[in-house]
């Protein structure tokens, strides 16, 4: 055996060390607050592990952070795992009891957080982790008035050199932990490694490069999707291995968003489909068609609609769909051109790029028989199960519901699709969400799809309904984009029917209107608060 041989460890520090490097004056962005290189950005994080070292954070303690997506959170995003600790990312928009059940479910030992959140974790001590300390900070860097005794963020930075020694982290070593929206039941912890988060980045990165996205090291990332859910899908970790400037928007303000993405020169971002129609709607929208001539988007955590997609690509937008969960890490599939669709016709490629799309390089997807596991042909409808080497091995201290995630070495995503003739996935619906009428299932996303392409039609849902007869009957939630009635649209989905893009039976019994829809923690539209207002409407 070579006793000078050196295992060399997939952790997340080694993204920081190789992107700094190679890319040193690239730019971070906070709002118009602060910016760093990133050469600046991995020396100021080196200061924040020495910090978080001689407070006594410990290799395997966990760290929550309360936060907005801000250049604090990134920084904690590289800091907390380089010293062996786990990032706990908490759901700032979970009520206050939810919020601190699962920070005692976590273990966490510390948490970050932001000052104008500090009120609530002053109400909610009696029922946090006894000992836990808080470090606290404020964008103007003063110290956070607060009845707790907090450490102050930016003290940890500035009163510490950077970290220089080798601290022994191992990439099978817990990294992250978050917890899943719980739309469905109580939130399941979900946890990854440095090396599935490291091997996770490389395939988004290299994935990112294909047309039609066609991303390089000269692109700009702005990432709508909240740092707390799921890495942000992995994308502040995509940002240094890959080389592009990364712009932070803090909390949500659409306009502000708008104008930041203009004078940053923003080229890409990822959201779900909610985010981009809050976008193209905001009234300060015509002011940026600019702007939207050179931006690229990923869509995922919903299915794209199409009538939302060609609204973006008649203002210039290349936009594409994506697939993944929470317990994925999450990406699994998203709409680059794969070699079975480069040469077809332009209206072709974009009706598969808007698709959940094609697997990402390392995950290997088959559709199959809920009830046997049977593998489906082509074009059937079954269960989307996955492997990939970075998906969670199970829910953190939940084996109950861990068995029912992984059979039989894949794991089951409860989603019901198809793949099509060139590889590419169309979600039909969440297992969940299916709608059983006469003993047939009625996907509500190819429903929801037809809908959206009515011009009057601003945003649909559709969920099932008890029904006497048939079991389940479909109602169509619509935000209106002007005046419609329930009978126009009918008659929209009976000439799709005529068409054959939809079935007949399929059309719902019922249309309701509605000014807009209830979305949960994540952005996404809530089935569940729909499908009670069925019961009053």
């Amino acid at each position: 055996m070579n006793s000078e041989y050196y295992e060399y460890q997939l952790t997340i520090d080694k993204i920081l060390d190789s992107g700094s490097r190679s890319f040193s004056d690239r730019e971070i962005v906070y709002r118009d607050i602060r910016r760093y290189t990133f050469r600046s950005f991995a020396n100021s994080v080196k200061r924040l592990a020495n910090g978080l070292r001689k407070i006594g954070v410990k290799i395997g303690e966990k760290i929550g952070v309360i936060d907005w997506d801000t250049d604090v959170y990134m920084h904690n995003y590289y800091a907390i795992p380089m010293v062996g600790a786990v990032l706990h990312t908490v759901n700032i928009r979970y009520p206050l009891e939810l919020i601190a059940k699962t920070i005692l479910h976590a273990e966490d030992r510390y948490l970050v957080v932001r000052d104008e959140f500090m009120p609530l974790i002053e109400k909610a001590k009696g029922i946090m982790p006894v000992g836990m300390k808080v470090i606290s900070y404020s964008d103007s860097k003063e110290k956070v008035r607060s009845s707790l005794d907090t450490i102050d963020f930016w003290e940890l930075i500035e009163s510490n050199e950077p970290l220089e020694e080798e601290i022994n982290v191992n990439e099978t070593d817990m990294a992250t932990i978050f917890y899943t929206s719980g739309t469905t039941g109580e939130p399941k912890g979900v946890w990854f490694n440095h090396r599935k988060i490291v091997l996770h980045a490389m395939s988004v990165s290299l994935v990112g490069a294909r047309p039609p996205l066609s991303l390089t090291s000269n692109d700009v990332y702005m990432i709508l999707v909240p740092m707390f859910h799921v890495h942000a899908w992995g994308y502040p970790y995509v940002a240094l291995m890959a080389g592009v400037k990364y712009v932070l928007p803090g909390k949500y303000d659409y306009s502000f968003i708008l104008r930041l993405m203009d004078k940053e020169n923003v080229t890409y971002s990822a959201m779900v489909p909610t985010i981009l129609y809050l976008l193209l709607t905001n009234p300060d929208a015509p002011k940026y068609l600019h702007v939207f001539k050179r931006w690229k988007v990923t869509i995922g955590g919903s299915a794209l609609p199409e009538g939302l997609a060609k609204k973006a690509k008649e203002l210039g937008i290349t936009v594409i769909g994506g697939y993944g969960l929470s317990e994925t890490c999450p990406v699994l599939s998203v709409g680059y051109y794969n070699s079975a669709i480069e040469g077809l016709d332009d209206n072709t490629k974009f009706m598969e790029q808007i698709t959940a799309g094609a697997p990402i390089p390392l995950v290997q997807i088959k559709i199959v028989d809920p009830a046997t596991g049977k593998e489906k042909e082509t074009g059937k409808i079954g269960e989307i199960v996955v492997r990939a080497p970075w998906l969670t091995q199970e829910y953190y201290k939940d084996p109950e519901r861990t068995k029912a995630l992984w059979k039989g070495g894949w794991l089951h995503t409860g989603d019901l699709a198809y793949m099509d003739q060139y590889g590419y996935i169309h979600i039909v619906d969440r297992e969940k969400d299916a709608i059983k009428s006469g003993g047939e299932f009625i996907p509500s996303l190819l429903l929801e799809n037809a809908i959206s392409l009515h011009p009057k039609v601003s945003q649909v849902a559709v969920v099932g309904i008890k029904d006497e007869k048939w079991g389940e009957r479909p109602a169509a939630f619509i935000v209106p984009k002007e005046q419609v009635s329930e009978e126009e649209i009918r008659q929209f989905l009976l000439k799709l029917a005529d068409e054959g893009k939809i079935q007949k039976w399929w059309i719902p019994d019922r249309f309701i209107f509605i000014s807009s829809m209830p979305l949960t923690s994540t952005n996404k539209i809530d089935k569940k608060v729909l499908r009670d207002m069925t019961q009053t409407k």
